[in-house]
């Protein structure tokens, strides 16, 4: 399909790619390939437990006085379909499609994202006659699923200190910082008693525009679980009200477009009337950025609800809890430096549990913000009645930032190359998201790094596909960036 497709090597080998099934999980064979290709060069390359793989090549004549460069990119794809295609992408090999100047998959996800980074990896370290210093090829696994292969990888074999990370997904943009982060879980146990005879209400709170709790966090979207703890506190403000359940939210890294609450009160009919009032006000706040929010109440029944202590302490927690921007960054202007998103919601018997990604360049805000959770979920010293709801925070998936440097050679080598291919200026930014190029920075001190790649469109989904000019430009300028590293 794409053998006549230039540059010819690259799209050879992101065919070859493209018929190893490599989702997430799924990645042992594609490592496997990859250590055979080595081995079929001669080159020197290991693999670890996790499906990691480190390919070196030697620099080319005359380059051998020049500081090594690492490549870096994963071989995990995201593995999606439409409902009519009978692919098993576990075992089956993608159907690739060529429609003018875009690569795609029949009815399903390309891959693009990462493979064509793997792809100019191979097509790099196959060749002869391409200068440039010494290489090592990284390429880890599991990068969709939470950068796993990244946080497993040895960077302790590696002798280079500049990098250049090939998963970015729009040309003329160089990205050179990103947030580290984490999953933060307040849980607060409430007290139960019996809601018998007691009048109950339902809340329903629904469209709302949400997006991803990175990239969307400053643009001022209201998030569905906060507007519940306002909408909450509104109701008790007008007679007392006994929680029955609290839920919101999908995954902790979007931001939730929906939430619910049922709670029992003694004054239902003023207490609809405060709730009917916050709806709108929350309706004119929220009316530029979210203009398809609706709010309504209406009844419902309840056999078991939360005592007063225990509902306080949750609309308390949900009223006084951050979210959103924090803080932006001193270095880059319009950047968000910390940020946090309440993405989920969830009563159980047990616990009510308020899921959190949290997000930040700088590890002390981060852990600051972190210690104001805890304080938060464990009652935030308050006097609490015997009975009332405990809480703890548990801290999951931590992952680390890669801080934007206002001096860094790679860059500026990058950025002067991309001004005399290109006649322009390239975009410089950093990222409130995490990337791999955090956990690199971490592991290997002094690492100079930035972020390029392709043109691909709607990744993650099956209408992914990847522009064939925008391959050929930035294979093009990886080459001279590489050739101008001496």
């Amino acid at each position: 399909m794409l053998e006549y497709v230039m540059p010819i090597s690259v799209f050879r080998y992101f065919e070859a790619l493209c018929s190893i099934p490599h989702g997430s999980r799924n990645t042992k064979t594609i490592s496997d390939f990859c250590a055979a290709f080595a081995e079929s060069y001669h080159l020197e390359h290991w693999q670890d437990s996790a499906n990691n793989i480190v390919i070196v090549s030697p620099p080319y004549p005359g380059y051998e006085n020049a500081e090594t460069i690492i490549l870096q990119g994963h071989l995990d794809m995201v593995c999606e379909k439409e409902a009519w295609s009978h692919a098993d992408m576990s075992r089956d090999a993608l159907e690739l499609k060529l429609d003018g100047d875009f690569v795609s998959a029949n009815g399903t996800t390309l891959g693009g994202d990462d493979g064509i980074a793997i792809a100019m990896m191979l097509a790099i370290l196959q060749e002869t006659n391409i200068p440039h210093p010494r290489l090592e090829c990284v390429m880890t696994a599991d990068e969709e699923i939470g950068m796993l292969g990244a946080a497993a990888f040895d960077a302790s074999r590696l002798k280079g200190r500049r990098m250049l990370n090939l998963d970015s997904e729009a040309e003329g943009v160089l990205t050179a910082g990103c947030a580290g982060g984490c999953a933060a879980v307040a849980a607060l146990a409430p007290r139960w008693e019996s809601a018998a005879g007691a009048d109950a209400l339902h809340i329903s709170i629904r469209g709302l525009t949400g997006g991803h709790s990175g990239i969307e966090i400053g643009k001022n979207r209201a998030n569905a679980n906060i507007l519940l703890g306002r909408i909450l506190q509104a109701a008790a403000k007008e007679s007392p009200v006994r929680l029955v359940r609290v839920e919101g939210g999908m995954k902790d890294n979007a931001i939730p477009v929906s939430a619910d609450a049922e709670f029992v009160t003694a004054a239902p009919l003023s207490v609809r009337r405060a709730v009917e009032l916050c709806a709108k006000e929350l309706q004119a706040e929220f009316k530029a950025a979210d203009p398809g929010l609706t709010i309504e109440v209406t009844d419902s029944v309840a056999v078991m609800c939360m005592d007063e202590e225990s509902t306080k302490r949750v609309v308390r927690f949900l009223t006084s809890a951050p979210n959103g921007v924090q803080s932006m960054s001193p270095d880059l202007p319009g950047l968000v430096q910390t940020s946090l998103n309440l993405g989920i919601l969830r009563t159980e018997p047990q616990a009510v549990a308020a899921s959190f990604c949290v997000r930040s360049s700088d590890a002390n805000e981060k852990a600051a913000l972190l210690e104001r959770l805890r304080v938060l979920a464990e009652g935030g010293g308050s006097r609490k009645k015997p009975g009332g709801a405990s809480g703890q925070l548990r801290v999951s998936g931590d992952y680390p930032a890669w801080k934007y440097e206002p001096f860094s050679p790679v860059r500026q080598l990058c950025v002067d190359v991309f001004r005399d291919l290109y006649h322009t200026e390239p975009k410089v930014e950093a990222v409130h998201a995490g990337l791999e190029c955090g956990y690199f920075a971490d592991k290997i001190r002094g690492l100079d790094c930035v972020s390029f790649g392709p043109d691909i469109l709607d990744i993650h989904t099956p209408r992914e596909r990847m522009r064939v000019s925008s391959v050929q430009r930035v294979w093009r300028y990886l080459l001279e960036v590489l050739k101008r590293a001496k």
